[in-house]
């Protein structure tokens, strides 16, 4: 064989090794094979953002991978609630972590979804410049605030602080923003203040330019931000497959919830694995301290989705009130109220 004809010989094998690396490491295998499973057997996706009030579905699948049963379903993550809603539409996902207002207005414009369960409690807080003029919240009259969406439990948040100290809606400027994007924003000048859930409070907090004005816990006891929703054709045909979604999540947040040592393993495998994050900006806002988040209790309550829906109308995001049980299936959450925190710490082989 001439030289000529090693060298390409020897170009096309480095262009299959390669090809074949990248297959290996970067295609989901698991979503592509998932595909041509019969619709019965196919494992659901399920949706989440990078904030901790969506952490127990990546802890529910990593831990589930040590499981006898394995791993209950397909995560995907996404940057922002407007794709997010996008792909749960479209039957893109099945199921997915998102703000309860826009569950609600989803319901409420005919999407056939319904909320099943709780994301956690706490978790939101408004974040001003650390060394800025904003000392209170009347001082950001004026001022020009981001939210993760106008759909948001922080922007009715916003509107209940600004009852509480008396100002008006048009005082405080909020525009939309996706949840990574708001660090930088803030510390760049081009906002004066951000709304968000963890981790992203404690991200601005950390490099020290930020600094927590108010948290939600604050001005709204039980506050709750994401929810899971489930379309509700997978509710009518494979309710037993909502049930043990439910199951895994409410036992990962009693996980969660049970001792310090398991929310530093979660933010080390989460922040790492799921939502390329340094697992120390997770620890943060997972420990300190540990009740700035709670991941239980996360059955779905009617008194707090009522004052969201009341709070929805009354900022015209609803033009009607819709009953709880237009929006919610709470069999799932009973059916889940009976279960146990995973058995499972750091180094474990299995799971149970």
């Amino acid at each position: 064989m001439s030289l000529k004809g090693k060298a390409l010989l020897v170009a096309c094998g480095w262009l299959v090794l390669i090809t074949g690396l990248h297959m290996w490491l970067n295609v989901n295998w698991a979503a592509v094979l998932n595909d041509f499973r019969p619709p019965d057997q196919r494992k659901i996706v399920v949706a989440y953002i990078p904030v901790t009030c969506q952490l127990t579905c990546p802890v529910t699948d990593y831990i589930t991978k040590f499981s006898e049963s394995g791993e209950m379903y397909l995560p995907r993550m996404f940057q922002d609630f407007a794709s997010l809603k996008e792909a749960l539409i479209s039957n893109k996902v099945q199921a997915a972590f998102i703000v309860a207002p826009m569950a609600i207005a989803l319901v409420a414009q005919g999407v056939p979804i319904k909320v099943v369960y709780l994301g956690h409690r706490n978790g939101s807080s408004l974040v001003v410049r650390k060394n800025g003029p904003i000392k209170s919240f009347t001082d950001l009259r004026g001022k020009t605030i981001a939210i993760p969406s106008r759909f948001s439990d922080e922007r009715l948040l916003v509107y209940r602080a600004e009852q509480i100290f008396h100002m008006q809606p048009t005082d405080i400027k909020m525009v939309e923003m996706a949840p990574p994007d708001v660090a930088g924003a803030l510390a760049s000048g081009a906002i004066d203040g951000f709304v968000m859930g963890e981790p992203f409070p404690a991200q601005a907090e950390m490099a020290g330019y930020g600094r927590v004005l108010i948290r939600a816990k604050n001005y709204w006891p039980n506050y709750m931000s994401c929810i899971l929703v489930v379309r509700q054709d997978l509710i009518d045909k494979r309710p037993e497959v909502v049930q043990t979604l439910v199951d895994g999540i409410a036992r990962s947040g009693l996980w969660l919830d049970t001792s310090l040592p398991h929310r530093d393993d979660a933010a080390d495998f989460v922040g790492r694995l799921y939502y390329h994050q340094n697992p120390s900006l997770l620890r943060w806002a997972l420990t300190k301290p540990m009740d700035r988040i709670r991941y239980t209790p996360l059955a779905p309550n009617q008194a707090d989705f009522d004052l969201v829906r009341d709070l929805m109308f009354e900022t015209g995001l609803l033009k009607k009130k819709i009953p709880f049980s237009a929006y919610t299936d709470t069999r799932f959450a009973d059916g889940a109220s009976t279960q146990t925190a995973w058995k499972y710490d750091a180094g474990d082989a299995v799971a149970r």
